[in-house]
């Protein structure tokens, strides 16, 4: 059976913490996600993303702060901005869009964090692997995209 790979690209203060009190708490979730903690997912580069992707990941579930809550202030808006138009260049590189999902999670939402594991994992493994950069122009176009951001 295939086990996807994911990344979890989190916020320190809120979705990190979430996790780390979904393990404390003994609540079960799918082992699959591989966690990145970032200071906030304002920092959340695209090129985090496409990274991931080339090296093998399958998936990529990035956690903030919800709106409004960010100990940077704005960090989650620049988040979202972010996240909205990595959505619309995925399909343009042949990669299917719910690969990558965005979730508000606070550090006392252990429950929210398992939940959004168990269903994201589900997601990835219904989609099956990519293997979309084992060509390598399609590396090439990805390096292209992440140039003219």
């Amino acid at each position: 059976m295939f086990e996807p790979r994911i990344i979890g690209i989190f916020c320190n203060w809120c979705t990190y913490l979430a996790a780390d009190l979904a393990g404390t708490s003994r609540m079960a979730y799918a082992p699959n996600i591989r966690i990145v903690r970032i200071m906030c997912s304002g920092r959340m580069d695209p090129q985090l993303v496409f990274a991931a992707f080339r090296q093998g990941a399958d998936g990529i579930l990035i956690g903030g702060c919800h709106p409004g809550d960010c100990h940077y202030s704005e960090g989650n808006y620049k988040a979202l901005r972010r996240y909205t138009l990595l959505k619309k260049m995925l399909p343009q590189l042949g990669i299917e869009p719910e690969r990558v999902r965005l979730e508000w999670i606070s550090g006392a939402e252990g429950d929210k964090m398992a939940r959004v594991a168990n269903e994201f994992t589900e997601t990835i493994r219904k989609l099956g692997p990519l293997n979309k950069f084992s060509d390598s122009n399609t590396v090439k176009l990805v390096a292209g995209a992440i140039e003219a951001l």
